[in-house]
C-alpha cells in the first residue's frame, strides 16, 4: 500500500454532527426543523460519548499515520467549539424566533409572576410524586447513564456544606410544560419547575446552590467471542449491565465552583470521566418534543407516492414474477414491503420464509406477518441480530414472541454480526421450486422507513436468489466466520466475509483498466460511512489512473478528497435535509454498460471484516436508470449539500439554481420528470 493519507474517523464523525448543526443554523430551514436538528445534534453527541469516547479514553489514540498527535484532545476541542455554537444559536436565534411567535421559552430566567400559581399547581399535583432525593454520604447511590440530576448544595447551622441529588424524572414526565395567558405561551423546563420548589424539598436546610449535571457511560456490550446468544438470560444480564458501565463524561453547567465539581466527581466515582462544561440545560435531544404549534414552522407534508401498481385481480407475487419491483422510501409507499410478507403468510404455494432482522419496529407488522405465517404452517426462519446497538431489548422481545409462535430463531455469533437486510420466500409451483426475494439497503422497519432514505428491491431472479438461499444455509450454522468448508461461490451477490471486498476491488480495477486504455471511466458511490483503508487506497489508485470518482458520504469519511497526486479526481458530497440519507448505491461506468449494486454494507472495517453484509446487482434496465437519476439529482444538489475539502472543512456547494435533491427526488418519483 502506498503512503496515502487519511482523515481520522472520530473527527470525521464529529464533522458530520457539525453538518447537522449547520442545518440548525440555516435561516432557510423552518423553525421547528431547526429545533429538531439541535435535538439530533445533542442525541448524536450523546452517542459519541457512549460509543467512541471510551475507545479514545482507553487508548488515547496517538496515530501519526492520520496526522493526529492526540485524537482525544482534538475531539474535545471540536466538541467544545460546537457546543458554544449550539448555545449561541439557541439563545440568540431560536429563542427570539419563538418569542416573535408569542412563545416564550423560559431559559435561565425566573418563572414569570403571571404563571407562578399554575406552575406551582403542576409541581404539587403532577411532579412531586416522581421525585427521588439522594444523600450520597448516607446511602448507596449510583448516577444512572444519561439521566438528569440536580446537585443541591446545602449548608447546616454550623456552616458545613453537603451535596444531595434530585433525580429529574424526564423519562416519566414531559421535559417541557406549556402555560398560556391571553396573549402569550410560556414553555418551562421540568427541572426549572423542580428548582423553583426546592425549598419545599429541603424545608429545614439552607440551599446555597443548585446545579444541573449528567453522567454518560460506556454503552458497548462487551461480549466474548464464544458468548452463546442462545443464552437469553445471559444476554439480558449484559443489557442490564450496559448502563452500569464506566463513566465517559461528567456534564456540568457553567459557573459551578471548582470545589463542588471535585466533590461530586469523587462522590460519584467519576475519576476517569471527562469533565465537560455544557449549557445550563442538558439532554437537549428532548428539544424535538417542545410543545409549540408546528404546522406552519415545519417542513410541508409530503405524501408518499405509489411505487408498485397492482390490478385488483393481481397479487404482488405475480407482479414480481413478471418484473422486478423497486420501492424508494420514504418518497414512496412502504405498503408493498408489508404486502410481500402478508402474502407470504397466506400464499398456499409458499413453503418456507427466511428473513434477517437487524432493527425491528416497536409495533412491527412485518414480525406479525411472520408469526402468522408460522401459525399457518409455513416454515419460518428468522435471523435476529441481538447486537443491534440500542435496539437489543426490542429485538429480544420480538425474538421471544416469534419463537413462542413456532418461528425458528437464529442468533448470530458474538464475533459476527448479521447486518444484511434480506428476505427469501421458497414456493412450490406445479411441483417445481421457485424463490422470491426482497433485498434492501435499510432495515425492514416500517417506522424508520418514514424518514430514512432507502431502496428495496423485490425480485424473482432465480440465480441471485439461489445464492441467497446458500447464504441462509451458512447462517443456520451460526459460525464465528466462514471456514474453508463454508465457501460459497457467489457470482451475483457480494457478501462480506466471502467475496465483497475482492468483488469491489475488482470492479474498481476494471474502471482503472478502462481509464488506462483511454476509455471513459467513473465511479459513483453513495453510503453512510467510508473508513476501510484497503478500499480507500484502491479509490486513490483509481483517481491517480484518471478515473472520475464522485462520493456521497453522509457521515464518517476517512478519504481525503482533492489531494494532488492522490485524490485530485475524487469529490465527497455530504447531504443533510429533511430525511436521513441511508441508502447504499455503487455505480461503475464499465465503458457505458453502467453496472449498479445496492446493499447493506458501508465501507467500514466492521462491515467488511466482522459482519455479514449483502450487496446485489440491479439488473432491470428501467430500475437501474431510475436509481442513476436519483444519484445524479443528489450530485447536483446546491441547497442541502456540502463538499469536503482537504482540511475536512464542509463547503457549501456553489450554485444559484436551488437544486434541493430531496425535493427533486420526490418530484421525479411522483411525476416521472424533473
Amino acid at each position: 500500500m502506498n503512503s496515502y493519507t487519511f482523515f481520522n474517523r472520530d473527527l470525521s464523525w464529529l464533522t458530520f454532527n457539525e453538518r447537522v448543526l449547520m442545518e440548525a443554523e440555516n435561516p432557510e430551514t423552518p423553525l421547528m426543523e431547526r429545533i429538531r436538528f439541535l435535538s439530533i445534534y445533542s442525541s448524536n453527541l450523546d452517542e459519541f460519548y457512549r460509543v467512541r469516547m471510551p475507545v479514545l479514553m482507553s487508548f488515547d489514540l496517538n496515530d501519526d499515520r492520520q496526522g493526529m498527535h492526540n485524537t482525544y484532545a482534538n475531539a474535545q476541542y471540536l466538541i467544545n467549539a460546537q457546543q458554544e455554537r449550539f448555545g449561541r444559536l439557541l439563545q440568540n436565534q431560536i429563542i427570539p424566533a419563538l418569542a416573535a411567535r408569542h412563545t416564550t421559552l423560559i431559559y435561565k430566567q425566573e418563572i414569570p409572576e403571571e404563571i407562578k400559581q399554575v406552575v406551582s399547581d403542576v409541581f404539587f399535583n403532577s411532579i412531586l410524586g416522581y421525585l427521588r432525593l439522594y444523600q450520597v454520604d448516607s446511602q448507596s447511590f449510583f448516577a444512572e447513564n444519561n439521566k438528569l440530576y440536580q446537585a443541591v448544595v446545602l449548608e447546616n447551622e454550623a456552616g458545613k456544606e453537603q451535596i444531595e441529588f434530585i433525580a429529574i424524572p424526564s423519562a416519566q414526565l414531559p421535559r417541557f410544560y406549556s402555560f398560556h395567558t391571553p396573549t402569550q405561551q410560556f414553555i418551562v423546563f421540568l427541572e426549572d419547575i423542580i428548582c423553583n420548589h426546592s425549598a419545599y424539598l429541603f424545608p429545614d436546610q439552607k440551599i446555597t446552590g443548585i446545579y444541573q449535571v449528567k453522567i454518560t457511560r460506556d454503552a458497548e456490550l462487551h461480549l466474548e467471542e464464544d458468548t452463546d446468544q442462545e443464552d437469553i438470560l445471559k444476554f439480558e444480564h449484559l443489557l442490564k449491565q450496559r448502563d452500569l458501565g464506566p463513566a465517559t463524561r461528567f456534564l456540568i453547567q457553567p459557573e459551578i465552583p471548582l470545589r463542588y465539581i471535585y466533590a461530586m466527581a469523587s462522590m460519584l466515582k467519576l475519576s476517569r470521566a471527562a469533565i465537560i462544561q455544557g449549557g445550563y440545560y442538558h439532554h437537549l435531544r428532548d428539544l424535538d418534543s417542545i410543545p409549540v404549534q408546528q404546522e406552519t414552522i415545519s417542513y410541508p407534508k409530503l405524501s408518499p407516492v405509489q411505487a408498485v401498481f397492482l390490478k385488483p385481480s393481481d397479487t404482488l407475487f405475480e407482479l414480481i414474477n413478471r418484473k422486478d419491483q423497486l420501492v424508494n422510501v420514504p418518497y414512496q409507499q412502504y405498503d408493498p414491503i408489508l404486502r410481500f410478507f402478508n402474502e407470504a403468510a397466506h400464499d398456499s404455494s409458499t413453503e418456507e420464509i427466511y428473513v434477517t432482522l437487524y432493527r425491528v419496529a416497536a409495533q412491527s407488522r412485518i414480525v406479525t406477518a411472520l408469526i402468522t405465517a408460522a401459525q399457518n404452517g409455513k416454515k419460518v426462519t428468522v435471523m435476529v441480530e441481538l447486537k443491534a446497538r440500542f435496539d437489543e431489548a426490542n429485538n429480544l422481545k420480538w425474538a421471544t414472541e416469534m419463537k413462542a409462535a413456532g418461528v425458528r430463531i437464529l442468533y448470530s455469533n458474538a464475533a459476527l454480526k448479521v447486518h444484511a437486510k434480506v428476505a427469501l420466500v421458497r414456493r412450490r409451483i406445479n411441483g417445481e421450486q421457485q424463490y422470491l426475494g426482497l433485498l434492501a439497503t435499510g432495515n425492514l422497519n416500517e417506522s424508520t422507513a418514514k424518514f430514512y432514505t432507502d431502496h428495496v428491491l423485490m425480485t424473482a431472479r432465480q440465480p441471485m436468489l439461489m445464492e441467497l438461499q446458500q447464504l441462509f444455509g451458512f447462517l443456520r450454522k451460526k459460525k464465528k466466520r466462514p471456514a474453508l468448508e463454508d465457501q460459497i461461490t457467489f457470482s451475483k451477490l457480494l457478501v462480506a466475509g466471502f467475496n465483497l471486498l475482492p468483488g469491489f476491488i475488482a470492479l474498481i480495477d476494471r474502471e482503472i483498466a478502462h481509464a488506462e486504455a483511454g476509455r471513459e471511466a467513473s465511479v459513483i458511490i453513495k453510503m453512510n460511512n467510508l473508513e476501510e483503508r484497503v478500499l480507500i487506497s484502491k479509490l486513490y489508485e483509481a483517481s491517480q489512473a484518471g478515473v472520475k470518482i464522485q462520493l456521497i458520504i453522509r457521515s464518517i469519511c476517512c478519504l481525503i478528497p482533492g489531494v494532488q497526486g492522490q485524490s485530485e479526481n475524487i469529490t465527497v458530497t455530504r447531504i443533510v435535509g429533511r430525511y436521513l440519507e441511508h441508502g447504499r448505491l455503487f455505480l461503475f461506468h464499465d465503458a457505458g454498460r453502467q453496472e449498479l449494486f445496492m446493499g447493506s454494507s458501508d465501507w467500514m472495517n466492521r462491515n467488511i471484516y466482522s459482519r455479514i453484509e449483502v450487496c446485489f446487482p440491479v439488473e432491470d434496465q428501467g430500475l437501474k436508470a431510475e436509481l442513476i437519476t436519483l444519484l445524479n439529482l443528489q450530485l447536483r444538489d446546491d441547497v442541502q449539500a456540502v463538499r469536503l475539502n482537504t482540511r475536512m472543512e464542509q463547503i457549501r456547494v456553489e450554485g444559484n439554481e436551488q437544486h434541493d435533491s430531496q425535493k427533486e427526488i420526490y418530484q421525479f418519483l411522483q411525476t416521472g420528470s424533473i
